[in-house]
């Protein structure tokens, strides 16, 4: 084999390995909607509509956002195996459901920060429980907003009335979630109870009580087995992740910048989690966008603490097997 030969076999391994570690991305009630379809030197990004919440989420924003974190948690693979990734967003007008398409353009020398964030990828999860009351360092969310800016997001810190009015609209959100018979019956599919093999949110991750946070979560529908102490998570900081614009990448965009942010912050040892329910609401989606008075459009919120050394290790969420995400030719196209 003549060494262009065995360089575009590796480069092609690498991609494969690359999607596989993709899998690891933090995605909406953990639905995993992406597909990776491995193409001759090239890998697409598809998103799998049958793993949208086709009533919470109907224009696909949260989808789109979470096959965006899958983007980066790949090309972050790929910088840190020696390879640099070149992204095509949104490649085929006529084929929306094809998000990306990730090729490589040569070696790549990682960088120790590059690395030290790939092992982060099998670190990070989401933790509902109260967060220890001490609040995050500036300089930390400092940077973990820089690794958003690099992504071309932003995040808007709240406080004071803005805190106040985010509690509000989150609890009107999960008012408005439970009210509809719809939105209950796909949440229950998805979370605890009967779902997909290696996806949704297990009983062991859903907190056993409502915990004492200055903002609510998400309001299931019902309680798990997660043991939550009786802390009150009053030294968090709560943000608005933010991008110019509103489309399709910016949703994309979005969910790059989320996995940025959210592996550099499990890196300095916060944590985070995401308060995706106040954005699928219409109303009080628009409560947000007016606390940023015109700078951008709300993807999410984020809440980011220090964890509780004094509770035990939560459990990963499932994902599912790399045979089920990664395939070889073309993905069907509608």
């Amino acid at each position: 084999m003549s060494d262009a030969a065995q360089q575009a076999a590796s480069a092609a391994q690498a991609l494969q390995e690359a999607a596989t570690a993709a899998g690891r991305a933090p995605s909406v009630h953990n639905t995993q909607p992406w597909r990776w379809v491995s193409v001759p030197q090239a890998l697409e990004l598809w998103a799998d509509r049958s793993r949208q919440l086709h009533v919470a989420d109907p224009d696909g924003r949260l989808l789109t956002i979470s096959c965006g974190a899958a983007l980066q948690h790949a090309c972050l693979a790929l910088r840190a195996a020696g390879w640099e990734p070149a992204v095509h967003r949104l490649p085929d007008p006529a084929h929306p459901n094809l998000l990306a398409q990730v090729t490589v353009t040569g070696h790549h020398n990682p960088a120790a920060q590059e690395r030290r964030l790939m092992q982060a990828t099998e670190q990070r999860h989401t933790d509902r429980r109260p967060s220890a009351e001490q609040a995050p360092p500036a300089q930390s969310i400092e940077l973990i907003r820089q690794a958003a800016v690099a992504e071309g997001a932003n995040l808007h810190p709240l406080s004071g009335d803005g805190l106040d009015d985010l509690a509000v609209a989150a609890a009107r959100a999960n008012e408005i979630g439970l009210a509809d018979p719809d939105q209950r019956e796909e949440m229950g599919y998805w979370i605890g109870g009967r779902r997909a093999a290696w996806t949704g949110v297990p009983d062991d991750v859903v907190p056993e009580r409502e915990p004492h946070t200055d903002v609510p979560g998400r309001d299931f529908g019902r309680r798990g087995t997660l043991a939550v102490g009786e802390g009150h998570s009053r030294a968090d900081v709560y943000m608005i992740l933010f991008m110019p614009g509103d489309g399709p990448k910016d949703w994309l965009r979005a969910g790059e910048a989320l996995s940025a942010c959210w592996l550099k912050a499990t890196d300095l040892g916060i944590a985070v989690l995401p308060l995706s329910s106040v954005v699928e609401v219409p109303a009080t989606r628009e409560v947000l966008h007016r606390m940023l008075a015109g700078v951008g459009q709300p993807m999410l919120v984020l809440r980011f603490g220090m964890a509780d050394p004094d509770q035990p290790p939560i459990a990963q969420t499932p994902r599912l097997p790399g045979e089920r995400v990664v395939r070889e030719g073309r993905f069907p196209k509608p």
